[in-house]
This record gives structure tokens, sequence and C-alpha cells, in this order.
């Protein structure tokens, strides 16, 4: 069982969108957050246009150790144990959880019951 790693996160205040693309012409664009390569194609996270539906992002403790098991998880399982769908990118300095905009309130509750601080 993992360890619980309680973090303080910040909630973006941008919208994402979450993308997937066939070719790499976004990457010189500077017009994302986030890139992953995998071998079905490359995933982008990006602000979403003016008004558009998408996702909101927590962003995780800034400057853990790599080597902290439980960082993620302990974000992850509270969202999880409500039925909140996720999406996670996880940079070398920080976790970026996102879930869909709507949602966004619910899971600053979710995250406080289970002992995180979450700044918006």
């Amino acid at each position: 069982m993992a360890t619980f790693v309680p973090q303080h996160l910040t909630l973006r205040s941008e919208t994402f969108a979450i993308e997937r693309h066939d070719t790499d012409e976004i990457v010189g664009s500077g017009d994302w957050v986030a890139l992953v390569r995998g071998a079905s194609g490359l995933t982008v996270i990006r602000t979403a246009a003016n008004g558009a539906d998408g996702w909101r992002a927590f962003e995780g403790d800034i400057g853990h150790e790599l080597d902290v098991p439980g960082m993620l998880v302990s974000i992850l399982s509270p969202l999880s144990e409500a039925d909140l769908p996720v999406f996670a990118a996880s940079t070398y300095n920080a976790d970026l959880v996102l879930v869909p905009a709507s949602s966004a309130e619910k899971a600053v509750v979710l995250l406080r019951a289970a002992g995180h601080t979450v700044t918006d």
C-alpha cells in the first residue's frame, strides 16, 4: 500500500484541452503546457479556447525528490474513490492532475478532505 503524502496543491486558473496529435507541428508553436510522446501519437495539454469546456489542473508540490513514493497516488486516490475522471502529466518538478472543469470545485473539497492543502 502506498504511503499518503499530504501536499500543497494549486488549482490553476486556466481551462485546458487535452488533445492527440499525429504530427509534431504543434511542438514549435509553444502553444502547449505539456507534451507526452507515446507509440500511438503525441498527447498535448494546452490552454483551451475561450468558452470551451475543458479540464482544470491541480499542480502538486514543486521540487520534491523523484524517489518519494506516493506523491501522485495521494492526489489520485480521493478523486478516483469519488469516480472523478482524471488525466495526469508529471514533470521533473511537479505533477499536473487534470479533472473536468465542471468537477473542479468537487475535486477541491475531496482533496482538502483527504488532507491536502489546496489554493486557488
